[in-house]
């Protein structure tokens, strides 16, 4: 829906540079509000493109000496952005508050030798990590011919393989064989793995080309180098000076991962380019014979292409990747199958595509030797850019992603190991599962309160205690963060509970509080401090320590009454003034605390944790959040 939404701003943004400002500044005011925040790394992107168009209206405007005209419509494009922006702005400055205390936002504050990837510490992604999925230079490829690189990671080669019949000649069976053939990994290429290709269409990089001939004046140069920038980004670190002049130099860049996401812009503007070429032929700007003569030309070159790879490209390529020996190491036998399936699907695609542009300049062609009439034209191409799209996008979204409600709700049917959790008559505690992938689960969360789970934009401390505690087997921080049950396998291989008998609970009061000189020795302190007694903290909270030592009270207690997301209530009760440690991440936001409905300052402890000086007696203690 974001891309849907700020792509129709594109569309406000062309109506109100053409004085169309009746259409295009509601359009602009009412997709920007829509699609603002909805995918803040589309709507960057896309903006992107917006201000490459803006470039060729300014060129058009100076060379027309309709400077007014230039004037009024950036003034009306952009009150319309911010008139928008405003209805947003709630959200935005949340979620830019949140953003800075994420991986996507804010780097770690523990220094490691490593500390150099991040640029500088520069805030944001290091880039390593953001460049992870870099599309392959040849990989673009993908844009014209679908399965260039194999499709997807758990493509489905289906019942009528060769690689099915090859299964059930060694002696799998049939149903067995059927279930392998439904999600095998055909992509070959060099991203981590991938859900499908970056498809654009024959057809429109056919129209793309044409539109390169054809199409005169600065729009057709702001598109081709929109659509030059969208592929040499995602190329990520196989042109890494330039991924690394954008990642340091351009404002919020460093906080997108998946750089190959910007091909986007390339889907958007190809087409853009190819309907312009369409406009171009359809309001006979252009002399007939020269628009023959590029019809012929686009398609020789996007169709030669097709023809090239299609007869010489099994030559060219092994159709192999590192992650085949770790998935066919015991099945050695199926390799050859697998290689010949793709080199299959690569050639299929290739001369599929050969057809879509050929069928579709014919139609072109057609139409300028008059012997197709406009509707016609216009109805047999766009059935034949859906006949060409179609297809391919139900290779990767098709009938099997759909299930029934039924289906939906026992996805979600509750397991016996969670049923005999949530009979614990305490409500409150967290689960660690072990079953799964812990830290990319979030099953484990629907019934449960889970110590792991996949976030995009995980805070940044709390991966920084995944990283140096939980996946260190560090006992002491999971205890803390009251991991009452491991969810581990039983004898028969299902999922059980295991107690944790040395969970420390929602809230417990320290004698102690160490202040330390940075990020480094607060976290260090984890692995050897007794944190049911003691807490550490950062010397910038070092004027909230109230409290660093204290006589131990064992009548003292603290307990959690009232649970909710953004609101917890206790009851506490010392002989003398105490600092408590809570069992909630520190978040410096919107959370407020209160002591018998006073307002009083928190502070963070342990890393991540939050604390609260209380004076002896007995209080009522509250936690809000109110951004």
């Amino acid at each position: 829906f974001g891309i849907a939404y700020i792509s129709a701003v594109m569309g406000g943004f062309i109506f109100i540079f053409k004085k169309k400002y009746y259409w295009g500044v509601p359009i602009t005011m009412f997709f920007s509000a829509l699609g603002l925040l909805k995918h803040p790394q589309m709507t960057y992107y896309i903006f992107l493109t917006i201000a490459l168009l803006y470039i060729a209206e300014v060129v058009i405007h100076v060379k027309e000496k309709r400077y007014k005209d230039l004037g009024i419509a950036t003034s009306l494009f952009l009150v319309s952005v911010l008139v928008a922006f405003g209805t947003r702005y709630g959200s935005f400055k949340a979620n830019s508050q949140y953003l800075s205390e994420t991986m996507r936002g804010g780097h770690s504050e523990i220094v490691t030798e490593n500390s150099e990837e991040t640029l500088s510490n520069a805030s944001g992604l290091s880039l390593e990590y953001a460049t992870q999925w870099s599309y392959g230079i040849d990989e673009t490829m993908t844009l014209l011919i679908p399965n260039f690189k194999g499709g997807s990671s758990h493509y489905k080669v289906g019942e009528k393989s060769e690689i099915y019949e090859t299964l059930i000649k060694n002696g799998v069976p049939r149903r067995s064989a059927a279930e392998f053939c439904q999600s095998l990994p055909m992509y070959w290429g060099t991203q981590p793995f991938t859900s499908g290709p970056v498809y654009v269409g024959a057809i429109v990089v056919f129209l793309f080309v044409l539109g390169i001939f054809i199409v005169k004046g600065p729009y057709k140069w702001a598109l081709i180098a929109a659509t030059l920038f969208s592929i040499f980004l995602s190329w990520g670190h196989n042109m890494m000076w330039l991924t690394k002049f954008f990642f340091v130099y351009f404002p919020l860049y460093s906080k997108f991962r998946a750089v190959s996401s910007i091909l986007v812009v390339a889907e958007i503007a190809m087409p853009l380019l190819g309907f312009l070429a369409i406009k171009e032929i359809l309001d006979k700007k252009i002399d007939r014979q020269k628009a023959l003569k590029y019809t012929y030309m686009s398609a020789g070159i996007t169709a030669g292409i097709c023809l090239f790879f299609a007869l010489v490209g099994p030559a060219l390529y092994n159709f192999t990747t590192p992650s085949d020996g770790r998935m066919f190491s015991q099945l050695s036998w199926l390799m050859d199958s697998v290689i010949s399936y793709r080199k299959s699907m690569f050639r299929t695609d290739a001369l599929r595509s050969m057809f879509f542009i050929l069928a579709s300049a014919g139609i072109v062609v057609l139409y300028l030797k008059d012997k197709l009439k406009f509707k016609y034209f216009a109805l047999s191409l766009s059935l034949l850019l859906v006949v060409d799209m179609w297809p391919v996008n139900k290779r990767y979204f098709g009938n099997e992603y759909f299930v029934s409600s039924q289906q939906d709700s026992n996805y979600f049917k509750m397991m016996p190991h969670e049923k005999q959790i949530l009979s614990d008559p305490d409500p409150y505690f967290r689960v660690l599962n072990l079953t799964t992938s812990t830290f990319n689960d979030s099953r484990t969360s629907y019934y449960l309160k889970s110590v792991g789970g996949y976030h995009g934009a995980k805070l940044r401390r709390y991966q920084d205690l995944i990283d140096q505690h939980i996946t260190q087997n560090n006992m002491e921080v999971v205890n803390m963060l009251n991991t009452k049950y491991f969810i581990v396998n039983g004898g028969d291989g299902q999922p059980v509970p295991q107690l944790n008998r040395y969970a420390m609970g929602n809230c417990w009061f320290v004698d102690n509080v160490e202040i330390v000189e940075n990020a480094n020795e607060e976290s260090n302190a984890l692995n050897h401090i007794d944190l049911k007694t003691t807490a550490v903290t950062d010397k910038k909270f070092a004027s909230f320590v109230e409290n660093k030592s204290t006589t131990p009270d064992p009548t003292a207690e603290i307990v959690l009454t009232k649970y909710a997301p953004n609101a917890l209530e206790y009851k506490s009760k010392s002989n003398v003034a105490k600092t408590a440690v809570f069992s909630d991440i520190y978040y410096p936001y919107g959370w407020k605390a209160f002591i018998d409905e006073q307002p009083v300052d928190h502070f963070r402890v342990n890393y991540v944790l939050r604390a609260l000086n209380i004076p002896e007696g007995e209080h009522n203690i509250r936690f809000v959040f109110e951004p």
